[in-house]
């Protein structure tokens, strides 16, 4: 599988890393299975948080065997220093390793979520002096929802974090305000040398009414050559890598399009981009309804 540099972090990330959200609610048979499988497409980066169910406790007993074998992130969604610093300490716990290589402020989506986090006594604070103790190597923000791209432009410009993480997959690109902001950001992330991670790549819909057939809050694209082209089309922008998948049952297809992933020339993304708007229009419920 492909890598990229990872910003500043100067990690090689294969373009689909483990997206552990896909652990919380199965058994460790389970999610043992699926972490085999991404070692044999040689997934090298994890991507995990607090809020992921039990993700943290099916990781463990890997990590405590093959710590080594990956560059660890992991997240926090408290906002205040003290909050941060004990979520942090029991993800160590539950995680089974001493060091994180990359913690990050999770699901901002607002200025005044990130205002809260970067106040004093907010959970910036917490951040800084993890790095400081050596518990973590580098800082990053992350986010959900149409306002994720500025306001992670608006983060970068306050605090020097090393990577940012957002939605970004082809019908999100057929909105030209999302895309504006999305391109905007983009090139702020290159002229810092942030890392650009991002999420939602194979993300068609909301669910609306329609029965949840998967365990993604997104209704996903579910067959191999939709998958391939949505996450084709993503890792054909200037990103590094993208969590994988939030269904352990989807994880084949994911990492098989990553292994025969081909750059789209422009003019197979613009017509993409306009499948998606054609999708979007179609929608039960948007990708963000909220």
């Amino acid at each position: 599988m492909e890598q990229r540099r990872l910003g500043r972090t100067e990690h090689r990330s294969t373009v689909v890393i483990l997206g552990a959200v896909a652990f919380g609610r199965v058994s460790q048979a389970v999610a043992d299975r699926s972490i085999e499988l991404a070692m044999r497409h040689g997934v090298n980066h994890i991507d995990v948080a607090p809020t992921y169910g039990e993700a943290e406790l099916r990781l463990g007993p890997w990590l405590a065997r093959h710590r080594d074998d990956f560059f660890l992130a992991c997240k926090t969604t408290k906002r205040t220093r003290e909050a941060a610093w004990e979520e942090l300490h029991r993800s160590l716990d539950r995680l089974r390793v001493s060091t994180l290589d990359l913690y990050q402020l999770h699901a901002v989506k607002t200025v005044d979520e990130l205002d809260a986090a970067l106040a004093p006594g907010g959970a910036i604070e917490a951040l800084v002096e993890a790095r400081e103790a050596g518990l973590v190597r580098f800082l990053g923000i992350t986010g959900h929802g149409l306002t994720a791209p500025a306001t992670h432009a608006e983060a970068l410009r306050r605090f020097d974090f090393d990577t940012v993480m957002f939605p970004l997959n082809y019908v999100l690109w057929s909105d030209p305000a999302y895309r504006h902001s999305t391109e905007h950001l983009l090139a702020l992330a290159h002229s810092k040398d942030v890392g650009v991670q991002i999420i939602k790549t194979i993300g068609r819909s909301g669910w609306g009414d329609r029965p949840r057939t998967h365990r993604t809050w997104y209704a996903p694209f579910m067959e191999q050559a939709d998958i391939d082209r949505a996450l084709w089309f993503a890792l054909s922008q200037p990103v590094a890598a993208a969590p994988s998948v939030g269904d352990v049952r989807l994880l084949p297809k994911v990492l098989d399009a990553a292994e025969r992933f081909r750059p789209l020339d422009p003019q197979e993304q613009e017509a993409l981009v306009r499948a998606g708007h054609t999708l979007a229009a179609a929608a039960p419920e948007p990708l963000f309804a909220a």
